[in-house]
């Protein structure tokens, strides 16, 4: 199969299509009860949070987690997070733009950090599934970075990496698409704060809407 010349958007799935921010605070913070450390807010979490995770946990901690503690750690923050998530939907509009997209002859993918086996059926259930060429979630061990993820993902798509945007909400989002010569476009509607998301130096959003808008622009 020859290359896909097309613009292409690569979706993140938690805290960009799938508007989980809550079900995460609260699993974080119900892990954290269980470990005997202080519940963050939602902003203090949107101060702290980086992948890979453990470093995340090194900011609250004071030190890097022994192996032992993060698979603790992460054992109890699946376990929680799968009993908020029920109460998340997608987020606002976001039906519409992968309509919109896919209609405009463009192709589209998700490549999540959320583990494949839950991410397929969970996609699938919100009746979206068509509007993707592929979705991929996380295979092998948690808290790493999507940089090598991307670079299985759009080498099985075949598609066009100048041509393509990632469109995520965490800094790893744009260090994944640099790894692979693609754009990005970070939304503020996740897991990081406004001005950490600036930091990075590609462009921000505070609405899909406005994402989409600026992948269109960028893989023109």
């Amino acid at each position: 199969m020859g290359m896909q010349t097309g613009a292409h958007i690569v979706w993140d799935w938690n805290g960009t299509l799938f508007h989980d921010i809550d079900a995460i605070i609260g699993a974080t913070n119900a892990a954290f009860a269980e470990l005997g450390l202080e519940p963050l807010t939602l902003e203090k979490y949107r101060e702290l949070y980086c992948v890979p995770v453990p470093k995340f946990y090194e900011r609250l901690m004071g030190r890097l987690p022994t192996e032992a503690e993060w698979e603790v750690m992460d054992d109890i923050f699946h376990r929680y997070y799968a009993e908020h998530r029920v109460r998340c939907g997608l987020t606002v509009g976001a039906v519409e733009l992968l309509s919109g997209w896919r209609s405009a002859g463009r192709s589209q993918s998700i490549l999540s950090m959320y583990v494949h086996e839950e991410l397929v059926p969970l996609v699938r259930g919100f009746g979206i599934e068509p509007h993707f060429i592929r979705v991929d979630g996380r295979t092998g061990p948690s808290g790493g970075s999507k940089a090598e993820h991307m670079v299985r993902h759009l080498g099985s798509l075949r598609v066009d990496p100048e041509r393509t945007v990632v469109i995520g909400d965490a800094a790893d989002d744009a260090v994944a698409a640099e790894h692979v010569g693609a754009r990005a476009v970070l939304y503020t509607g996740g897991s990081h704060s406004r001005a950490s998301l600036e930091a990075v130096g590609v462009p921000v959003v505070d609405t899909l809407e406005e994402a989409v808008a600026e992948a269109e622009r960028l893989a023109a």
